[in-house]
């Protein structure tokens, strides 16, 4: 997959897209050592934190991925053209303790630019963070009753944010490419 860099501000998205409906592939551990694991996450925002380009994410502590996460101090997100939905289903839905789901997808780990943390080959988009911040979510301070129904057996997300170091993707993401297929702006 061909990417370029992309400054933070000449990043352009379908934020409520991108989690919801397209997912991204989180990645933490360190790659030069083969040590690290993955898992597709639905649930993150991008944004503005302490005047810095942040992505902030949530792990279970039930997952795989949140030992890696707690040991290393990077993370990437990766996205995935549609034609990646099967691989995306797989490791959302596989424990990397059980084998070697990362394989099975089908995916090629690849060196991040700037992180420890491993990014993919077929991405289209990839954003490499350093951890800055986490905080585990309290049922005490959920104000919409709802909310609990996300967590029968009590396994409260941890949120990590991640300064955003390095984005690299595809011409698709690049204010320039949504300008010159706008009308008028």
């Amino acid at each position: 997959m061909k990417r370029q860099p992309i400054a933070f501000d000449d990043l352009v998205i379908r934020s409520h897209h991108l989690w919801a409906r397209q997912w991204l592939l989180l990645a933490a551990g360190d790659f030069a050592a083969g040590h690290f694991n993955a898992m597709t996450v639905g649930w993150g925002m991008l944004g503005t934190l302490w005047g810095k380009p942040v992505a902030q994410v949530f792990v279970r502590p039930t997952r795989y991925t949140y030992e890696f996460m707690e040991r290393y101090d990077s993370f990437t997100l990766c996205v995935f053209s549609e034609h990646y939905r099967q691989a995306l289903n797989l490791l959302g839905s596989r424990s990397g303790r059980d084998g070697n789901k990362i394989a099975q997808s089908g995916l090629t780990p690849i060196a991040a630019t700037l992180v420890a943390a491993p990014a993919f080959a077929e991405a289209e988009l990839i954003i490499e963070c350093r951890k800055i911040y986490w905080q585990d979510l309290d049922p005490a301070h959920f104000l919409d009753p709802g909310i609990a129904s996300n967590y029968p057996i009590r396994d409260y997300h941890r949120c990590y944010i991640g300064e955003i170091v390095a984005i690299s993707g595809t011409p698709a993401y690049m204010c320039s490419a949504w300008l010159s297929a706008s009308p008028t702006v």
